[in-house]
């Protein structure tokens, strides 16, 4: 193949893009807002739905849980079938399984359905995001790709800071099954304006085969680990406490010992042997779902980390908030939503400014300010919730932690990516994205085991302050714990007619207060896991000073040449790209687009 001249290159790289390229732009940044709105917008009605379908908070984990734990084990499959069926083709499949995951999760009349539900909408989403950014990726080159970025990253913020004003609105002036409809008429416009607008792309020449046994093995190992985080508080950590029911099967309180230690070996030996086995297959030249080389590079291997830290305070806060505001201080779901907007504001204004403040101090320097301001923004929030604490007292330390979360997360993409050499780049933001997802599962996960645990000491001594006790207490108590709050907004609303009569109003503070109390203990130990994030921060920007160290080339990766000419495509575009990308939140997968994308003279279409 014969190299490419510098003129080519210039031609190729500053080409404008068509009307179509532009309005595909925002076809696709629609497609993926919707997974966003769907991922915020389902947290504010949780205490609804945890209501109407009589779930439990182990129930509720799972409903959040294990859609980011499906996403997060298929992403880097789905963005290889992207790369190599077409990544227009997989959009459009991802956004009818998204439909219909979303319908069938509205009809759902019991926790098991809703369950089930999610998980079609997570693969729906998996097929989604790799051909989200991988397609803008090989769409755009130069200048043109930072502003495509830029469009593409403000329409997902205004999509995450609608999501809890949305959720509020339709579940307080329609139902909760409203959240889950609203996607109905979104995905029929998405598709079809897709199919006229959106190019079909596909990635370069891959090393040969699937990796299925790496697919599985990951899949298995983080659904084992958050399977015991969540099921822990309910089941037993150790001698079983209750029977487990899960697919026909039981495991009775008469076994020798919990499930709960056998899903955390289950889960060690599988991450581990996916570990081995990913080796193997760089070592025999076939193609691997994750390069462990990457994790050479200091920046790639500290900034996951962070990366990772930083999900799993923000889905803590995004699982136990709502809880707390509906059904502790008693908002309405429209007026939690406006409280948990202020996070939204936050983020989106920092991110907006972070450029301007890693053009000073750097940018791991920025993601380090970020995180400072999260942990005084949860350390404020734990210390404020009480009880009768107002909305408005909530949403100022949330502003605090919303700005912070802006800063991190709109550099922390740069960051990560800034030395994953070119031929990589789509497995690089596939892997970041992958951790960020695996780090909203365990947030949602230690949340609500944190909450759980916690509510288990601090509603009985509430109640106990309160000058109620005995059986009939302690049952209030444990019921409280098990509706996850909702047993709270019952009583409120029988008021008198319930069976504590005059003294229900006492009942009902009584169990605010302590379910303000457990909510505190669960924020500061989200404040514990952004504390790590703080300290992987701090190695980041020590290991960003550092020199680079060189990874072996990939196997079926680019010739010197082309990987020359691809380095001069992409540097135009990349770092003000992965600033905007990062502002929405966190950078989608843009798996495989790398060879396609920045090597000059090839369009990547069909």
């Amino acid at each position: 193949m014969s190299t490419p001249s510098r003129h080519d290159e210039v031609s190729t790289e500053e080409a404008a893009p068509s009307r179509r390229a532009w309005f595909g732009l925002a076809v696709l940044s629609a497609g993926l807002g919707m997974i966003v709105l769907d991922g915020t917008i389902v947290g504010v009605a949780l205490p609804d739905i945890i209501r109407d379908l009589n779930m439990n908070i182990t129930d509720a984990q799972w409903v959040n849980s294990l859609y980011a734990v499906l996403l997060a084990a298929l992403l880097l499959s789905t963005g290889r079938l992207s790369d190599r069926w077409g990544r227009k083709r997989l959009f459009l499949v991802g956004i009818v399984i998204f439909i219909g995951g979303s319908i069938l999760a509205a009809m759902s009349d019991a926790s098991g359905p809703l369950i089930a539900a999610r998980a079609v909408q997570a693969v729906g989403a998996a097929l989604i995001m790799p051909s989200t950014l991988s397609t803008v990726n090989a769409t755009f080159r130069g200048k043109y790709r930072a502003t495509a970025f830029g469009v593409w990253g403000a329409v997902i913020s205004g999509a995450a800071a609608i999501g809890p004003l949305a959720g509020g609105a339709l579940t307080q002036w329609g139902s909760w099954e409203w959240i889950f409809l609203v996607n109905i008429p979104l995905g029929a416009i998405v598709f079809v304006a897709a199919i006229f607008t959106v190019k079909e792309t596909r990635g370069g020449k891959a090393l040969p085969g699937a990796d299925v046994d790496g697919a599985l093995l990951s899949a298995i190992g983080f659904g084992a680990l958050v399977f015991a985080v969540i099921e822990g508080p309910e089941i037993g950590w150790w001698v079983p406490k209750a029977d487990l029911h899960i697919f026909g099967l039981t495991w009775p309180t008469t076994a020798p010992i919990s499930l709960v230690p056998i899903a955390f070996a289950v889960a060690a030996v599988a991450l581990t042997l996916f570990v081995f086995w990913e080796r193997h297959r760089a070592r025999v030249r076939r193609s691997a779902l994750l390069d462990l080389d990457l994790f050479r590079l200091p920046t790639f291997s500290w900034g996951n980390t962070t990366a990772a830290m930083v999900a799993v305070g923000e889905f803590a806060i995004l699982f136990v908030l709502p809880l707390y505001l509906i059904n502790a201080l008693g908002l309405d779901v429209m007026g939690a939503g406006l409280v948990l907007a202020a996070m939204a504001i936050g983020a989106f204004v920092s991110g907006a400014m972070a450029r301007h403040l890693a053009a000073r101090f750097g940018s791991p320097g920025t993601v380090l300010i970020g995180l400072g301001l999260e942990l005084i923004g949860i350390i404020a929030l734990a210390l404020t919730v009480t009880g009768t604490t107002p909305g408005w007292a909530i949403a100022i330390p949330l502003v605090v932690y919303g700005l912070g979360l802006g800063l991190a997360s709109a550099q922390l993409t740069g960051t990560v990516l800034r030395d994953v050499p070119p031929e990589v780049s789509g497995q690089g933001s596939a892997t970041q994205s992958t951790v960020r997802q695996i780090g909203s599962a365990l947030g949602t996960a230690f949340a609500g085991a944190a909450l759980s645990v916690s509510l288990a000491l601090t509603l009985p001594a509430s109640l106990q302050k309160a000058g109620l006790t005995g059986k009939e207490a302690e049952t209030l108590a444990d019921t409280t714990r098990q509706s996850a709050g909702s047993m709270i907004s019952e009583l409120r609303a029988e008021g008198v007619h319930s069976q504590f009569g005059n003294d229900t109003a006492r009942a009902v503070q009584a169990l605010s207060d302590g379910f303000a109390d457990g909510t505190r203990l669960a924020m500061l130990i989200a404040s514990v896991f952004l504390l790590l994030g703080f300290v992987g921060a701090i190695r980041l920007r020590i290991s960003s000073k550092r020199e680079v160290p060189v990874l072996p080339a990939p196997g079926g990766g680019m010739s010197a040449a082309e990987a020359g000419a691809a380095v001069g495509a992409g540097a135009a575009g990349d770092t003000g790209a992965a600033a905007d990308t990062g502002a929405a939140g966190g950078a989608g997968p843009q798996t495989g687009a790398a060879t396609a994308q920045s090597v000059p003279g090839r369009s990547g279409t069909d």
